[in-house]
């Protein structure tokens, strides 16, 4: 037995080093058994511009799988775009790949989210300037005068050219009934961009989930009480990261400004673009995109906001 673990510790560490390391920026994790399926849930309603949905996931801990509740942040600098979390099979592990903050959605396993977080890339909004558009199609926005200035549109295209249907709301890439989608070459490139890890709001977010007992699987066997934060993380600001890139001899350092910081400062006290043609997706068992009227624990339906557990309007969202 002792051989076995030790070959399978040293397939893992083999399959961590092919990794990039932008690829990850948390504690790296590897359980023996799979993750549980995403549940179906409505995503709160975005209580002002400027925040981006940040998906609910399943993470371990001391007594297993429990749910991290999906939260808006302010993001931390203009043009930042949040990548999720995934767990992918390798080397007989499920292994976790913490999220982080980039100018692109890089790499997710496929699994669809739901909410803008289809499988491939991100369907829910874009930035335009200093300011963030979301997609009405799959994102649950406001209305009214504070969203006016082109801050909301509808775009069901790129929603339906992005999404993995897996309508078994599977949580991992990968391995035995996991989904079935290598990362194509534009994912393989973002995400070897220059990153922002998730900020300490974001990790307070999961030690609370963590410590909370009606989050774990054991006790809520798939249907957490507590789905989707009720109010938005706190913000926290940081400078973009650099992007250098070589132009005929020159270095072209590319930045982002970061006037959004004064934006992000008022709310320091709360608390709690990709349009890829994915003629490469996966075909996993997928699902439909759902509604943001969808009910909690049911699967949302495609003409809805947020696809994730998976088509528009599942936590897999909307």
């Amino acid at each position: 037995m002792r051989i076995i673990r030790s070959v399978r510790l040293m397939l893992l560490a083999l399959f961590v080093s092919l990794i990039p390391a932008s690829s990850y920026a948390g504690v790296f994790i590897s359980v023996g058994f799979a993750p549980p399926v995403l549940p179906v849930y409505v995503q709160p309603v975005c209580p002002e511009p400027g925040l981006m949905w940040t998906p609910g996931y399943w993470a371990y801990g001391p007594d297993g799988y429990y749910w991290v509740p999906g939260a808006w942040v302010p993001a931390p600098y203009v043009g930042a775009l949040w990548t999720p979390g995934y767990w992918g099979w390798g080397s007989g592990l499920y292994v976790w790949h913490p999220g982080y903050w980039g100018a692109h959605v890089g790499y997710y396993g496929g699994v669809n989210y739901g909410f803008g977080y289809m499988g491939v890339g991100f369907a829910g909004g874009i930035w335009r300037g200093g300011v963030f558009a979301y997609n009405s199609a799959v994102m649950h926005v406001g209305v009214g005068g504070g969203w006016g200035g082109g801050r909301v549109y509808e775009d069901r295209t790129i929603v339906e050219r992005t999404t993995i249907i897996n309508n078994t709301h599977v949580s991992y890439n990968g391995g035995p009934g996991g989904i079935n989608h290598a990362p194509t070459a534009d994912e393989n490139r973002f995400s070897r961009e220059p990153h922002v890890a998730a900020t300490s709001y974001q990790a307070q977010h999961e030690t609370a989930a963590r410590s909370d007992r009606t989050a774990y699987f054991n006790n809520n066997h798939g249907r957490p009480a507590n789905v989707a934060a009720a109010r938005p993380l706190a913000a926290e600001n940081h400078p973009a990261p650099m992007n250098r890139t070589v132009v005929n001899n020159n270095v072209n350092r590319n930045t982002t400004v970061n006037n959004y910081n004064r934006v992000n400062n008022n709310r320091v006290n709360n608390s709690e673009t990709f349009n890829r043609n994915s003629n490469n997706r996966p075909a996993p068992e997928s699902r439909p995109a759902p509604e943001h009227s969808a009910p909690q624990h049911s699967q949302p339906k495609p003409e809805s906001h947020g696809g994730g557990g998976h088509e528009e309007g599942h936590g897999h969202g909307r």
